[in-house]
């Protein structure tokens, strides 16, 4: 199985390219603005602050619970997600592969030790009484659509002082390779592929589909308007993941 933040929508976290899109389009921080860019960090860093606590709380929703179902029936093999919400994890699922790693840890991009996002936001909290407004519109990725950030302070590295980044793949960032490799296994071994809630319009999850169409294992897309796959797919199902899903296991139980 590989899903995207089609399966998320449901709990309701926005995504990047689904039909809601094109209302609230937006472009995500890459990866060299944050590494370079001291104000680009402080916008980031401000956004997710009011955001933060949305995700935090977001709970899984049919589509999650059925897909752990199908994990704890020995009916799905593996799991390996594009998503950075954890909501799979809270849904019961186990050893899955988050192939963009979860907002709910925090990275120093000096000394490389790992923190909590939970943790992180008490600090913020210190650091910025009174800042920011709930009431701002949410955004993928734990980001909110707020843009009066000048007066917000960013929170440094407690062990060296070092600069702190959520332990995700931002865009123009690669996806670790040993994420990589446990995925491409988890294809090889497969008797199927599924996709759901993903538009595959990023390689990192484009290329297993590629790799399961080369090796003559079916592919089965689910997912609301046109993918980067269709053309590969055996079959192809417009629906939500939060209704189809649980169906699909009442079937095969």
């Amino acid at each position: 199985m590989l899903t995207g933040a089609g399966v998320s929508t449901e709990s309701g976290i926005p995504d990047y390219r689904g039909p809601e899109t094109a209302r609230r389009a937006r472009n995500p921080i890459r990866f060299a603005e944050f590494v370079r860019d001291e104000a680009g960090r402080q916008r980031y860093w401000a956004r997710s602050f009011i955001g933060w606590p949305r995700m935090a709380s977001a709970r899984p929703n049919p589509g999650h619970e059925a897909l752990a179902a199908l994990q704890t029936r020995d009916r799905l093999t593996a799991l390996v997600t594009q998503n950075v919400d954890r909501l799979h994890r809270k849904a019961g699922s186990n050893d899955e592969v988050e192939l963009h790693g979860a907002l709910a840890e925090v990275i120093c991009l000096a000394c490389r030790r790992l923190s909590s996002r939970a943790m992180l936001q008490d600090r913020l909290h210190a650091l910025n009484p009174g800042f920011g407004d709930d009431s701002v519109a949410q955004a993928p990725d734990g980001d909110a659509d707020l843009e009066d950030v000048e007066d917000f302070v960013v929170a440094r590295c407690l062990h060296c002082e070092g600069e702190l980044k959520p332990h995700v793949v931002f865009f123009g960032e690669s996806v670790p390779r040993e994420r990589v490799h446990r995925a491409r296994e988890a294809v090889d071994a497969a008797d199927a592929l599924l996709v759901v809630g993903s538009s595959l319009v990023v390689y990192s999850g484009f290329r297993f589909v590629k790799q399961a169409a080369r090796a003559g294992i079916p592919v089965a897309i689910l997912n609301l308007g046109p993918t980067r796959g269709d053309e590969l797919a055996t079959l192809k199902v417009e629906a939500n993941a939060g209704q189809f899903l649980p169906e699909l296991v009442a079937r095969l139980s």
